[in-house]
């Protein structure tokens, strides 16, 4: 029978929350977690779980590779699995890392699943397949589902579908395929044209890739005149959280004073971010939102003036 190993953080390891995010990879015989649910569908044994705290990952990515691939070294490997990692930013980017990697130090099929948010999408789906995963832990059988269904294909030598037949996100690979109705291409274009015409949905056979640029914004001529507002999506907000920001898919904002304020301090403001460590941003919220470092190059009359 083929072998499979998967990649799980160490949430869904069963070691612990966020106090256990920096672990250093660990490697374990069989199946942990989530290996469980893979395991009833997929046509390979998964002989191996490895787990990585997701900040050991993010923070020292080298050296978590190279850890990783020295485990597998050796072993016996058909197809490596990561996450699902949902929506989680740091899980998504870990999965993608360590599949690309593993991808290219021993040439086997790798498969993992994020949300459409999580960044791991636009970083490495042109390098593998990312199935469209739901956005919490909640979906994991429906996402396990989907990577299942894929892995079996490439076990087993199947085609693999197009983007929308898999539900996987389009890697900007262009196949040709042989149409089972065998209707030539002068038919197919007439009868989209007339779709379009009528005003009617049709699907083009050449989709064009939408990039999403934002114009630059000009240079500001002169720092001295400038009023300079802070914004920050790092989460930080007074002690009580006043306006209940939500700390996931967050759907609120809030405005804040700091006119009489040279530096936000630990205890009277914190961060609700749910997709980092809190740790240095709870003790000084300044490394976060560097209201202590404005100030004083307001002061020293660096640029014109801090919004308040």
């Amino acid at each position: 029978m083929k072998k499979a190993v998967l990649y799980i953080n160490q949430f869904f390891g069963q070691i612990g929350g966020e106090e256990q995010a920096g672990i250093a990879p660990e490697i374990h015989e069989g199946q942990v977690g989530p290996a469980m649910q893979f395991a009833k569908d997929l046509d390979a044994e998964i002989t191996h779980t490895i787990i990585c705290g997701d900040n050991y990952m993010g923070t020292n990515t080298e050296a978590a590779v190279s850890e990783i691939l020295g485990m597998l070294e050796g072993k016996e490997i058909d197809l490596f699995l990561a996450g699902p990692a949902f929506q989680a930013g740091r899980y998504g980017v870990a999965c993608g890392t360590i599949c690309k990697a593993v991808k290219e130090k021993f040439n086997i099929p790798v498969v993992t699943s994020m949300n459409v948010e999580n960044p791991g999408v636009e970083m490495f789906k042109k390098d593998m397949y990312i199935m469209q995963g739901g956005n919490i832990a909640a979906k994991m059988r429906k996402d396990v589902t989907a990577m299942v269904k894929v892995a079996n294909k490439l076990l087993n030598g199947e085609p693999v579908g197009s983007a929308d037949e898999e539900g996987y996100f389009a890697r900007g690979i262009r196949r040709q395929t042989w149409l089972a109705d065998g209707k030539p291409a002068s038919e197919r274009m007439i009868d989209m044209l007339v779709k379009k015409l009528n005003g009617e949905p049709f699907q083009t056979e050449l989709p064009i890739p939408k990039i999403d640029r934002v114009p630059i914004a000009p240079a500001v001529k002169d720092l001295k005149k400038a009023r300079i507002a802070l914004v920050t999506t790092g989460g930080i907000v007074p002690v009580d959280n006043p306006d209940h920001i939500q700390s996931a898919s967050a759907t609120r904002w809030g405005r804040y004073d700091i006119s009489n304020v040279d530096a936000l301090k630990g205890g009277e403001y914190k961060t609700i971010h749910a997709g980092f460590d809190p740790a240095a941003a709870d003790a000084d919220p300044n490394v976060i939102t560097p209201i202590d470092a404005l100030k004083v190059l307001e002061k020293e009359g660096f640029y014109g003036s801090l919004h308040p």
